[in-house]
C-alpha cells in the first residue's frame, strides 16, 4: 500500500463530512415485481426499530399481500395526503408531514413512482432527495426496468416500454444497494399462488410481462448492474486507500491502440478474448509527443480503430503522456485491469536499441498485470504497401521549416564562427563549443527541428575547419578531437530534438489551455442564461468560434418535431436553413445518436448532427459544418464538441425546469386567488342576497295577508335597498379590479382641485360614514392636480369605507393634505387618519395585495379588493400609497393612517376665473361632517 496523496486525502475528508450532513440512502434492488423487495425493506425496518432507531413508514404499496400488511402494521406510519385528480382523490406520500415528523429512518416504497399532479415534485425520487437533504435516512425499492440507462434494453427484451424511470445517478449515489433475487421458476409460482398480484392480474401478467425468458433476462441485467456498482465501489476504495496493486476480483482488459495498420487486428483479437472471458474491455490510445507529429491520415487510422472497438462493445479512452507504456500501466492500475493486450513488435534489432517497442516496455512496467501480445504479421504486408504511399512521404515531409529558416540557421552559424574567432585567443577551444551549442538551442526554439539539425552539423564542421589544428582544413592532427566532434554533434542533435519537442508540447499545452478557457467561458455564460434564446446565442457563438464552423441548434416543438429558430442572433456562425436536413436532425433527436459527416450514419451529409442529451431526456440537436472537417475526427476535438453539446443540453434542461417551476408558481398563485375569490364571493354576496330574498319574502307575505303597515313596508324596502347597494359595491370592486388588471381603463385627466374630489367622495359615502365625525383640512393654496375625477373619487370612497369598517361607531376620521417637495420633485400628500385599533403587526407590506383583509377571520363584509383598487389607481396616476400606525410619544396607539401621494410638478395652463365670495389666497377648507 502506497502513501496516500494529501490532496486526495483532504478531498475524501470533505466528502465524508458532506455525507455526514445528509441522510443515508439504501435501495432494495430487484429484477421485477414480486421478488420480495418491499418485504425485505420492511423486515430491515423492523430490525432497525428493535435497535432503537426511530423508524416510520412513509408509503408502502402492499398490493393486498397479507404478509406485507402484517409487517406494515407493526410500524408507525406518516398519514397519506389526498390529491384531487380528474374528479378522484388519490392518496400520495405526504412529504411535508414526513419532514415535520423527522424520524431517523423512513421507508418509501417504489422510488420510480410519478407523483400526482399538484404534488411538490414530479417524481418520488425527488421527494427522497429532499428527505436525505434534511438528514433523514431512507430505505426504498426499485426494479431494474426502471433504471433510465436500461429502459430501452428492457423494452426490447419484454416488448413493453416502462415510462416511470429513475436516473442512474440516483442509483449510483446510493450509500447501499441490496439485491433481492429470486429464480424465475419460483417467481412464477408466487404469481400463480396470488402472492404478487390478485389472481386476475396475475394471469394477465404471466401472459405478458412475466414470461420465463423475460424474467431470466431481467435477472441477468439486475445481477450485472449490481456487479458494476460493487466494482465501482471497489475502485473507489482502492483510490481512497492509494492501493496501486491489482485486485483481480473481476476480469477486465485493455487493448493498446496505436497508429499502425495492425490496430484493427489487435481490436478484433481483444474483442474475442473479452468475449471468451466474459469480461469488460477498454480500447486505449496514448498520444505521445511523437505521435502528435503524425499526419492526419495516420490519426484517422487510430480513430477508425477506436470506432471499431466501440462498435464491438469497448469503452474507448484517449490519454496524453510522454511515455506510452508508463501511462498505460498507470491507467490500468487505476481501473483495476487484469490483462493488457498489445501488438508484438517485429522491428529489427537495431531499431529496438534506439526505440524500445511499447509491448516490451509494458512487460517491463506491468509486474502485476498479465500482458498478452498479439501477432501482427498479418498486417505487415499492408504496412509495407503503405510505405510507398503519400502517407509515409507526409511523415518524412511533416512539419518542414521554410527555406528562410535554414538560411537564418546558416547565418547564425556564420555569426557564431565570427564571434568565436574574436574570442579564440582569450578562451580555450573546448569553451568555444558552448557558443555553438547555444546557437543550436536558439535555432531549434525559434526556427524548428530541421534548421537546428542543420546548424548542428555546420557547427561541428566550422569548429573543425576554423579552430582545430591544422586550421582551415578538415584534417585532424590530434585524434582526441574526434571524440570532441562526436560528443559535440550528439549533444547538438539531442538539444535540437529535445528543444523541438518542448516547443511542440508548449504549443499543445497552449492549445489545450485555450480550449479549457473557451469551455469555462461558455459554461459561465450558460450558467447566467435565463432564456432559451440566450442559450442558443451563447452556444452558437462559442462553438462557431472554437471550431470555425457554422452551427444550428434545433429544438423540438410541442409535437416533438425539431425546428430551427429563424431569428438567430449570430448570423456569422449560424448555419443556413438550406444546408440543414431536418429529417436527419429528427432521426438524431428520436434515436439519441449522432449522424452525418464523420459518423457511420448518413456520412455523406455535409453537416454533423449531435444529440443534446441531458440527464432527463434529449433536449434538441446541434448541427455544424466546418471548413476543416478532419478536425472533428481528432479524439480531443471529438471530446471537446461532445462536452460543448453536453453543456448546452444541461443549460436547456435547467431553463426548461425553471419555466416549469415558474408555471407551477403561477398556477398555484392563480389557484390561491381563485379560491380566495370564490370564498369571498360565496360569503359576501350570499349574505346580501339572502337578506334581500328574506326581506322580499316577508314583504310579499304581509301584502298577501293585507296587514302590512306603511312604516313596516318602508323599513323592509329600505333594508332591501341597503343590501342591494352593498352587493352592488362588491360587484363594482370586482369589475374595477378586472378592468384595472386588464389595462382597459384609460385615465381621463383634468386639472382639478383636491377639495372638490374629497367632497364628492364624502357625499357618496354619506351612508357609510353615518355615526363617524369627519374632519377635512385641505389648504386653499394646494396646487391643482391632473386627476381622473371618477377614479380618484373611487379611491377616496374605498379608503373612507375601509376606515369606517374597521373603526368603532362614534369614532372620528380625519382627511388632510399638504404640498411637499423631495429631491426636486413636487407632490401632494393626502392622509386619511382614524382613531381605531390600528393595523395588525407585519401587514403593512401585504395590505394592498388582492384578497388581503385586515382581519383574516371576521364577520365584517368585504372581499379584500378595495385597497388593491386604491393602489392600482394611485400607481396609474404616477403616485405611491402606503399605510402605517399612528403612535404618540409614549408609544400609545392612536389609530391607523392611510396615505398616498400624487405628482404636482407641472403647473396648469393659466385661465382667468371669476372670483367667488370667500376665494382668495388665505382661504381654507375646514369642514366638520357629522
Amino acid at each position: 500500500m502506497d502513501r496516500p496523496d494529501p490532496d486526495e486525502l483532504l478531498d475524501k475528508i470533505q466528502r465524508d463530512e458532506e455525507k455526514k450532513q445528509r441522510g443515508r440512502l439504501k435501495i432494495f434492488f430487484g429484477a421485477s415485481a414480486g421478488v420480495g423487495k418491499t418485504y425485505a425493506m420492511l423486515q430491515a425496518g423492523h430490525r432497525r426499530r428493535e435497535e432503537g432507531v426511530d423508524t416510520v413508514v412513509g408509503i408502502v404499496e402492499t398490493h393486498g399481500r397479507k404478509e406485507t400488511l402484517a409487517l406494515v402494521e407493526g410500524l408507525d406510519a406518516v398519514p397519506l395526503t389526498l390529491y384531487e385528480y380528474r374528479d378522484r382523490k388519490l392518496p400520495e406520500f405526504d412529504l411535508d408531514a414526513a419532514l415535520a415528523r423527522k424520524p431517523q429512518l423512513i421507508l418509501v416504497d417504489e422510488l420510480a413512482h410519478s407523483n400526482v399532479q399538484g404534488a411538490r415534485h414530479l417524481k418520488r425520487w425527488q421527494d427522497v432527495y429532499e428527505l436525505l437533504d434534511a438528514g433523514i435516512d431512507v430505505y426504498t425499492t426499485v426494479n431494474v426496468q426502471h433504471l433510465e440507462s436500461l429502459n430501452d434494453i428492457v423494452g426490447q427484451i419484454t416488448g413493453i416500454r416502462v415510462w416511470e424511470t429513475v436516473p442512474d445517478r440516483v442509483f449510483d449515489l446510493a450509500d447501499e444497494v441490496t439485491l433481492v433475487d429470486l429464480p424465475a421458476e419460483e417467481l412464477l409460482d408466487r404469481l400463480r399462488d396470488g402472492k404478487v398480484y390478485m389472481p386476475q392480474q396475475a394471469a394477465n401478467a404471466v401472459k405478458n410481462f412475466f414470461r420465463k425468458g423475460n424474467l431470466i433476462a431481467l435477472r441477468e441485467l439486475a445481477l450485472r448492474r449490481t456487479a458494476d456498482r460493487v466494482d465501482a465501489q471497489m475502485r473507489e476504495y482502492r483510490a481512497d486507500q492509494s492501493i496501486s496493486r491489482i485486485w483481480q476480483a473481476r476480469e477486465r482488459l485493455i487493448a493498446c491502440i496505436g497508429p499502425g495498420p495492425e490496430s484493427a487486428t489487435l481490436v478484433r483479437s481483444a474483442a474475442r478474448l473479452a468475449a471468451s472471458l466474459k469480461a469488460d474491455w477498454l480500447a486505449v490510445y496514448v498520444e505521445t509527443p511523437k505521435l502528435q507529429r503524425l499526419p492526419d491520415v495516420w490519426r484517422k487510422r487510430t480513430l477508425d480503430a477506436l470506432k471499431l472497438a466501440s462498435e464491438l462493445g469497448a469503452e474507448t479512452v484517449t490519454l496524453d503522456g510522454a511515455d506510452a507504456a508508463a501511462t498505460l500501466v498507470a491507467y490500468a492500475r487505476m481501473r483495476n485491469v487484469s490483462k493488457i493486450v498489445a501488438g508484438a513488435s517485429d522491428a529489427p534489432g537495431w531499431r529496438r536499441l534506439l526505440d524500445r517497442p511499447v509491448a516490451e516496455a509494458l512487460v517491463h512496467h506491468a509486474h502485476d498485470i498479465d500482458v498478452t501480445l498479439v501477432s501482427v504479421k498479418a498486417a505487415k504486408e499492408g504496412r509495407e504497401r503503405d510505405a510507398s504511399t503519400p502517407v509515409f512521404a507526409a511523415v518524412r515531409n511533416e512539419a518542414r521549416s521554410s527555406p528562410n529558416a535554414y538560411f537564418f540557421a546558416a547565418a547564425i552559424g556564420v555569426a557564431i564562427t565570427a564571434l568565436a574567432s574574436l574570442l579564440s585567443r582569450h578562451i580555450d577551444l573546448t569553451n568555444l563549443v558552448m557558443l555553438y551549442l547555444l546557437g543550436v538551442v536558439f535555432a531549434a526554439v525559434r526556427l524548428g527541428r530541421g534548421p537546428g539539425v542543420l546548424l548542428s552539423f555546420l557547427s561541428v564542421a566550422a569548429f573543425d575547419f576554423f579552430f582545430v589544428p591544422p586550421q582551415l582544413s578538415f584534417s585532424v592532427s590530434d585524434t582526441q578531437y574526434l571524440l570532441t566532434f562526436f560528443v559535440m554533434l550528439l549533444t547538438s542533435l539531442t538539444i535540437s530534438h529535445l528543444t523541438s519537442n518542448l516547443r511542440r508540447q508548449a504549443r499543445v499545452a497552449s492549445l489545450r489551455e485555450r480550449r479549457t478557457g473557451a469551455m469555462y467561458a461558455m459554461t459561465r455564460e450558460l450558467g447566467g442564461a435565463l432564456m432559451t434564446e440566450q442559450i442558443i446565442e451563447i452556444g452558437t457563438r462559442h462553438v462557431g468560434e472554437i471550431f470555425q464552423a457554422k452551427v444550428a441548434i434545433l429544438l423540438p416543438d410541442s409535437a416533438e418535431k425539431i425546428r430551427q429558430k429563424v431569428d438567430d442572433p449570430n448570423p456569422q456562425f449560424t448555419l443556413d436553413a438550406a444546408d440543414l436536413d431536418l429529417d436527419i436532425g429528427q432521426w438524431v433527436y428520436d434515436q439519441q445518436k449522432p449522424a452525418g459527416r464523420g459518423t457511420d450514419t448518413l456520412p455523406a451529409s455535409n453537416a454533423l448532427y449531435l444529440p443534446l442529451k441531458a440527464p432527463m431526456r434529449t433536449r434538441g440537436v446541434m448541427a455544424l459544418i466546418t471548413g476543416h472537417a478532419a478536425e472533428l475526427a481528432v479524439p480531443e476535438q471529438q471530446r471537446m464538441i461532445d462536452t460543448f453539446a453536453s453543456q448546452i443540453a444541461l443549460a436547456l434542461e435547467r431553463v426548461h425546469y425553471v419555466e416549469i417551476a415558474q408555471d407551477a408558481l403561477v398556477n398555484m398563485e392563480s389557484e390561491r386567488m381563485r379560491n380566495s375569490l370564490l370564498s369571498a364571493i360565496s360569503h359576501d354576496l350570499r349574505t346580501p342576497l339572502t337578506s334581500i330574498v328574506g326581506f322580499a319574502s316577508v314583504l310579499e307575505e304581509q301584502q298577501r295577508v293585507s296587514n302590512v303597515s306603511a312604516d313596516s313596508a318602508r323599513e323592509l324596502v329600505h333594508a332591501i335597498h341597503e343590501e342591494a347597494l352593498r352587493m352592488s359595491g362588491l360587484v363594482t370592486n370586482l369589475l374595477d379590479m378586472a378592468r384595472l388588471q386588464a389595462g382597459s381603463i384609460r385615465l381621463n385627466r383634468q386639472w382639478l382641485m383636491l377639495e372638490e374630489v374629497v367632497g364628492a367622495a364624502l357625499a357618496v359615502c354619506r351612508r357609510t360614514l353615518a355615526g363617524h365625525a369627519v374632519q377635512v383640512r385641505v389648504p386653499a393654496d394646494l396646487p391643482l392636480i391632473q386627476l381622473d375625477a371618477v377614479l380618484m373619487e373611487r379611491l377616496l370612497a374605498n379608503l373612507f369605507e375601509n376606515a369606517a369598517k374597521y373603526t368603532p361607531r362614534d369614532s372620528s376620521l380625519s382627511i388632510h393634505a399638504a404640498a411637499e417637495q423631495h429631491s426636486g420633485e413636487r407632490y401632494v400628500r393626502v392622509c386619511v387618519d382614524d382613531n381605531g385599533p390600528g393595523l395588525p403587526p407585519g401587514i403593512q407590506q401585504t395590505l394592498f395585495d388582492k384578497f388581503t383583509r385586515g382581519e383574516k377571520e371576521s364577520a365584517k363584509p368585504g372581499i379584500g379588493l378595495g385597497l388593491a383598487i386604491c393602489r392600482a389607481i394611485v400607481e396609474a396616476h404616477g403616485g405611491k400609497i402606503g399605510a402605517e400606525n399612528r403612535v404618540d410619544g409614549e408609544g400609545k396607539m392612536l389609530g391607523a393612517r392611510f396615505w398616498f401621494t400624487l405628482p404636482a410638478d407641472q403647473a396648469p395652463p393659466f385661465e382667468a376665473l371669476p372670483e367667488e365670495e370667500g376665494d382668495g389666497p388665505d382661504a381654507a377648507v375646514h369642514t366638520d361632517t357629522p
